[in-house]
């Protein structure tokens, strides 16, 4: 499997990867360990007509959870199968009930709750899946390097399609909260602590936006995903993190933090 290279942290670390990000991913999509998996997913996924025939193959399972980002879940083959049945179509399903919004899009996007039958063999569904699985496990092999890139990298496409969604402000703020790595990047950018998740949801959102419009002059998500806006979050959250990574008080990264 194709190792990603990041030669060094912080903003000079995601510089290179964002000028090397094309070539590095093609590289790792084409390594062998990757291409087997998709390959067996190609074959595979049009005859699955079930939840209980997709998460009995390993090998299925583990594509279909890296492509929305929930790899850490590939032996909780209950949690998953009850996911995927439930589907989304019931308000109260297990996946519209759940915090991550991923299970969400997980469940969703297989549709097996679906009149009609599942979305494993309609036209193109394969492709779809491949691709979002290529863009998200090339994340996790870069977090295993570096886990502060994995989040800035899931934090610009995440925060850019949400930003152009058409939810009101208030549901696009509730989908970042409910979103972890997306949340890690705005906890991080906005020097909020981990423990803050376990505030009441009200006032975590009156908190996000306040902080986000002291640090960023905006707390708009649709202006907060814009590239320069979306740009320098992703800077100050590197800077930060190198900063709480025990670099100490005099260290380069506190003295370009006080410039943010």
């Amino acid at each position: 499997m194709y190792q990603p290279v990041v030669p060094t942290g912080g903003i000079a670390g995601w510089r290179f990867l964002e000028r090397t990000l094309d070539t590095q991913r093609e590289a790792f999509a084409a390594s062998a360990g990757s291409q087997r998996a998709m390959d067996h997913f190609r074959e595979r996924i049009g005859t699955i007509e079930t939840a209980e025939q997709l998460v009995g193959d390993r090998r299925l399972r583990e594509v279909a959870l890296a492509a929305f980002g929930l790899e850490s879940d590939i032996d909780s083959i209950f949690y998953v199968r009850k996911m995927l049945e439930d589907g989304t179509r019931d308000p109260g399903s297990l996946a519209n009930r759940t915090a991550d919004r991923r299970y969400r899009e997980f469940s969703r996007a297989f549709g097996f709750d679906e009149p009609g039958g599942p979305n494993t063999q309609v036209p193109g569904f394969a492709d779809r899946i491949l691709a979002r699985f290529t863009e998200r496990s090339f994340e996790t092999a870069v977090g295993a390097v570096d886990d502060t890139m994995r989040i800035a990298l899931n934090g610009r496409r995440e925060m850019t399609a949400i930003g152009a969604s058409e939810a009101s402000d208030d549901s696009k703020w509730f989908t970042i909260m409910g979103t972890p790595p997306l949340r890690k990047l705005l906890e991080g950018a906005l020097g909020l602590p981990e423990s803050f998740g376990a505030v009441d949801l009200d006032r975590q959102l009156v908190e996000f936006r306040r902080r986000a419009e002291a640090t960023f002059g905006t707390s708009d998500v649709a202006e907060l995903a814009g590239e320069e806006t979306l740009s320098r979050m992703i800077d100050v959250y590197l800077v930060r993190a190198a900063a709480t990574g025990g670099t100490g008080p005099t260290s380069p990264a506190l003295q370009l933090l006080r410039g943010f």
